[in-house]
């Protein structure tokens, strides 16, 4: 079990320190400036779900001694349009790089979205998880 923290620092933006404190700047554009000053917490909740299959997958295909030699992943949110605008439909498209057996790169997805992956599998009951795959040599 881990513990994260968060200390507002001014306007909307904030720093978030993970359970090993690294730190993350979060927010959304300052009162004074044009620029975006740090991660849309909604973004980090799909990253929160691209980075933790990508984990699940990186280390199935690894045991199997398959040839991974990168993995990409892009994903997408829907939301809700009116508030509190959560995400109704999630989809990762992972980009599998090296020659690597399709039908493994299926089983390990499979696997990551049906027993391993706490992110994913958290926000199922309510939010339809999709997902494809390509794969594409070095």
């Amino acid at each position: 079990m881990g513990t994260v923290s968060l200390k507002w620092i001014e306007s909307q933006l904030m720093v978030g320190t993970d359970s090993f404190g690294h730190p993350l700047v979060m927010g959304s554009w300052p009162e004074q400036s044009p620029q975006w000053a740090g991660l849309k917490p909604s973004d980090l909740l799909l990253l929160a779900a691209a980075s933790c299959s990508s984990y699940d997958i990186v280390m199935i295909l690894r045991k199997q001694k398959e040839p991974l030699q990168g993995l990409e992943v892009s994903c997408t949110g829907e939301n809700n349009p009116d508030p509190p605008y959560q995400f109704t439909k999630i989809h990762l498209h992972y980009k599998v790089i090296g020659p690597v057996n399709p039908k493994k790169v299926e089983r390990a997805i499979q696997l990551s979205e049906e027993k391993y992956c706490s992110v994913t599998n958290t926000l199922k009951p309510g939010v339809e998880i999709t997902s494809t795959f390509e794969i594409v040599e070095a």
